[in-house]
């Protein structure tokens, strides 16, 4: 018995990364995973792991700052598995920049994703949860970058501290409808975005060496190590299960112990 049995479960951003390692433990604990992202072939590719583990899963391309695409990868879910009952805002970007740096482009594209997409997602799943009846639950990814704010990201914490934000507003605002909504805020994970932050880094000037960034990062790491998408998903399956059903409008730390405050 897994903790999550026939649980219907949409993951955004899910074709690697976080996202990735999430799903494929949410259905290794039992759920009805429908994998969501951008890229369509590498949802699919993800569901298919799913599938080939024992699990049961499909993939769906979903524009997470597009209502319609969100609505329609919410809508696959509840056709193939008849309902839906967590959803995780997980699709994010980022940029590696100096404050000065940042332009009206590169503001739009990340708070698009990160901040507009958070917004839609809640929406349209609080859409399905009270066509149901019974309430359910809301998981975003936000990042202890939501909460202090650091000098090579300045977009993307801005777009975090959105997402925090938001878990607290929807939290309140949606308690009557029994949906709970929480967020989680990974630290230094090894994922393939920080190959792209660390070389950005090398890129502006900031770092010289690959791998530079992210040594830097994680020397005030408490647990002595970066994190892998592996320490973020036991944290998702508390969230998603019964066992997390009096906790709502929190945004919890997985960061290995990087911010202590």
């Amino acid at each position: 018995m897994g903790k999550l049995d026939g649980k219907s479960v949409v993951v955004t951003g899910a074709a690697r990364g976080i996202g990735r390692g999430v799903a494929q433990r949410l259905g290794a604990e039992g759920a009805n995973v429908t994998v969501a992202d951008l890229n369509g072939e590498g949802a699919a590719k993800v569901a298919t792991d799913i599938a080939d583990a024992g699990g049961k899963a499909i993939g769906v391309r979903c524009d997470v700052g597009d209502r319609a695409s969100v609505k329609a990868a919410l809508d696959a879910a509840t056709s193939e598995f008849d309902r839906l009952d967590v959803l995780f805002n997980n699709a994010g970007v980022s940029k590696t920049q100096h404050f000065m740096e940042v332009t009206e482009g590169d503001w739009d594209r990340i708070m698009r994703v990160n901040g507009l997409g958070v917004l839609l997602g809640i929406q349209e799943a609080t859409n399905i949860f009270r066509r149901q009846g019974g309430g359910g639950k809301i998981v975003n990814t936000a990042s202890i970058a939501g909460k202090e704010g650091f000098p090579l990201f300045p977009a993307y914490c801005a777009s975090k501290s959105a997402v925090v934000s938001m878990t607290q507003s929807a939290a309140r605002d949606l308690a009557g409808d029994h949906i709970t909504v929480n967020a989680f805020c990974p630290g230094v994970v090894t994922t393939e975005l920080w190959d792209q932050l660390d070389q950005e880094s090398r890129a502006v000037g900031e770092t010289e060496t690959e791998g530079q960034l992210l040594q830097e990062f994680s020397e005030g790491i408490l647990v002595g190590r970066t994190s892998t998408p592996a320490d973020i998903a036991g944290l998702c399956v508390f969230l998603a299960s019964e066992d997390s059903d009096y906790i709502t409008g929190q945004s919890i730390n997985v960061d290995g112990g990087m911010l202590v405050h």
